[in-house]
């Protein structure tokens, strides 16, 4: 089979290295990629945002698969280019993605399907919106509704707070048009899981519960970003709550789009607080994350381009997914500034080393490459991961792996997967 990845990230790089050892395989095609990625697949320099163009490329090179790794494309409607062509896809048409593509939106799911999640409203009024505040008790969320890339979701400590963030939004626009209206939540309490799932429109196969960093600083200090590092399983998660887990949230968001007629086909991802009433909504992803990605895929066996080839045909109810037991910490390395403006070009040393690691891969994101050096492209440059007995094991291997590498203002945390080491040890 040929295969095309859509992407250049971290999460594209993970998929390309498990898609690749496929024996159905021909040949994979990555675009735009990135040099780790050009280690297993033939990469083309065409945008994750040309959807006319990696169209036309999927049509001229009779692609049997194309995988979409990130929102944006599939938002704009690249499922549905392809559709159209009779090209396979794996990822949702535009109108399921707008479950991660409208944060308003995918709250009225959630309120028409009964599935639970945080308290909130909706506005593009700031006068509307700063009166709400007076009926929710700090901290406040606010959110972008639209794409910010994993930054558009502020928690306000004060009520100063969240009328600034109001304000940037809506009257500033400082996530641009996806500030254009603002979603307003209640704070929940608790830990934050990742459930990440497959489905082909009517069965939902989920995958293991992950758990990813979102703040840049060690013991979640700082501002939120894309991801810092992600550990699977999580201990917090138990049998009969990954169960409601499932059946409430998944299953009950899958049938309620398809009942909306809504054919949704690819990953559902569902960000989760475990809360006092069980587990809530926090948001809807129509992609893999990034970089519970990372922390999954190394963990599982079974022949993934098969899992979501059957995503695209109806059958992954047919499917089980295989298993490693063994636990994945996966760490980010990121540049300086970050998740601010960060500088790019400078030389990364250590990669061949930090591989010597056993049971640890490095997967690239913000990389490039050029006279067979690899440099930063800025954000996040890499993120390591590493299976070990038990997840002490894991976090050892992935630390040993990442401190071999360095480059100019690299930083990343220390503490990753470091509560759950906690909950163990007192459980």
């Amino acid at each position: 089979m040929r295969v095309l990845v859509v992407g250049g990230g971290g999460r594209e790089h993970a998929l390309v290295w498990a898609l690749a050892k496929s024996p159905a395989i021909e040949r994979i095609y990555a675009a735009p990629g990135n040099p780790g990625i050009g280690e297993l697949a033939r990469c083309v320099s065409i945008s994750a945002g040309d959807v006319g163009g990696l169209a036309d490329f999927a049509e001229r090179e009779s692609m049997d698969l194309t995988v979409v790794g990130p929102e944006a494309p599939l938002v704009a409607g690249l499922a549905n280019e392809l559709a159209a062509r009779g090209l396979p896809v794996f990822g949702p048409a535009r109108d399921g993605a707008l479950i991660e593509g409208s944060k308003a939106y995918a709250r009225k799911v959630c309120a028409r399907h009964g599935i639970p999640g945080a308290r909130g409203a909706d506005f593009m009024d700031p006068a509307k919106a700063r009166a709400y505040l007076e009926e929710l008790e700090a901290p406040y969320v606010v959110k972008a509704d639209g794409l910010a890339a994993g930054k558009g979701v502020i928690i306000a400590e004060t009520l100063a707070e969240a009328e600034a963030a109001i304000r940037a939004c809506l009257v500033d626009r400082a996530f641009g048009e996806a500030g254009g209206r603002v979603v307003i939540e209640e704070h929940l309490e608790g830990e934050e899981v990742s459930a990440i799932a497959l489905t082909d429109g009517r069965t939902v196969v989920a995958l293991a519960p992950s758990q990813d960093h979102k703040r840049v600083g060690e013991g979640d200090t700082g501002p939120n970003t894309g991801g810092m590092g992600a550990y699977s399983p999580v201990p917090a998660v138990d049998p009969d709550t990954w169960r409601r887990i499932e059946t409430e949230i998944l299953q009950a968001t899958v049938a309620g789009l398809r009942a909306e007629g809504t054919d949704y086909r690819g990953v559902l991802y569902a960000g989760l607080m475990l809360t006092a009433d069980g587990p809530k909504v926090l948001e809807f992803n129509c992609r893999f994350g990034d970089p519970e990605t990372q922390a999954l895929i190394p963990r599982v066996r079974s022949d993934l381009l098969e899992l979501l080839r059957a995503c695209t045909d109806g059958t992954v109810g047919q499917r089980e997914v295989e298993w490693d037991p063994r636990p994945c910490v996966t760490v980010v390395a990121a540049s300086e500034g970050y998740p601010g403006p960060s500088p790019a070009g400078l030389e990364i040393t250590g990669l061949a080393e930090a591989g010597l690691i056993p049971d640890a891969v490095v997967f690239h994101a913000g990389t490039s490459g050029k006279d067979g050096r690899v440099t930063t492209a800025g954000g996040r440059v890499l993120a390591v991961s590493a299976l070990g007995a038990d997840l002490g094991e894991a976090r050892a291997r992935a630390y040993d792996a990442i401190g071999r590498i360095g480059f100019e203002g690299m930083h990343y945390r220390r503490d990753i997967g470091e509560r759950a080491m906690r909950e163990r040890a007192s459980g």
